[in-house]
């Protein structure tokens, strides 16, 4: 069976640890474009967030965004399908989070936004410095939140939260999985990302591959984190890093080389390109 969609994570898989983009995996990422194969970052950040250096290879247009919540055109500027959080249960997540210490940011028709506070003290929330430098580039601070989302009254693509305690990550977790109206992911070891139902990634692959033409069994996905878990089921053929999670493995098809070492492009020159 051809390989038609190869759908990417970004952090930990298509990107080194430096958030950097190796020669190597990009050359492999035109080569499978001028094969006509669609190539889709796949990722929770906002299509805004997706680093222009992947952006500006020619033929990569569509994207996989917010885990899921969100299928866009990015050549159109255009939002294909999206499965959102609605704004009263945003609300009512952020009086949760009023009993724990955790810097809770929105994200809004494509925008990211954090609370002022949170914003200028990310080092209280154990937040690593690359990241640190992403939420800066990708964030607009804002005085109330959840009197912010309250106002505007609007659906929400995804919640991204930080947490420095892991216990209270564990107790947040399990009191937002209670709800039951909520997806809840990880794709680091001191955040949550919270979606709405039916927003995965793995869910996301299969409905742009509808709109595209694809079958199911000719899409192809690499991933190394939680919140990849769904493509490892979904995709047709299903590739873990080398560096990722020990319960991503289990469930892929293949393991690829570690993200420091080009693994993507190392698979796709054997998989696809040979």
């Amino acid at each position: 069976m051809n390989t038609r969609l190869i759908a990417l994570d970004l952090d930990g898989t298509l990107l080194d640890d430096q958030k950097r983009l190796p020669e190597r995996n990009r050359k492999a990422l035109e080569a499978c474009v001028s094969k006509g194969i669609y190539v889709v970052p796949c990722t929770g950040r906002t299509a805004a967030g997706i680093p222009e250096v992947i952006k500006e290879i020619p033929g990569i247009r569509f994207g996989i965004t917010v885990n899921g919540g969100m299928l866009v055109d990015m050549q159109e500027d255009r939002i294909l399908d999206e499965k959102l959080l609605s704004p009263q249960i945003v609300v009512e997540i952020y009086e949760l989070l009023e009993e724990y210490h955790v810097m809770c940011d929105a994200y809004i028709q494509g925008d990211g936004f954090s609370e002022r506070y949170c914003f200028e003290h990310m080092d209280e929330y154990a937040i690593p410095v690359l990241v640190q430098e992403l939420v800066k580039k990708t964030r607009v601070p804002i005085d109330n939140m959840k009197e912010y989302i309250r106002k505007r009254n609007c659906m929400v693509d995804k919640l991204n939260l930080f947490f420095d305690d892991k216990d209270q990550r564990a107790q947040v977790r399990g009191r937002l999985m209670e709800r039951g109206d909520i997806l809840v992911s990880s794709s680091f070891p001191f955040n949550l990302e919270i979606n709405g139902p039916g927003a995965s990634k793995g869910e996301g692959i299969l409905r742009l591959a509808q709109i595209l033409g694809v079958r199911a069994e000719e899409t192809m996905a690499f991933g190394d984190g939680e919140n990849d878990l769904s493509m490892m089921e979904k995709a047709g053929i299903s590739i873990a890093m080398e560096n990722g999670e020990a319960s991503i493995q289990e469930k892929a098809d293949y393991i690829a080389p570690c993200n420091n070492d080009a693994g993507v492009a190392q698979m796709l020159e054997k998989m696809v390109l040979s």
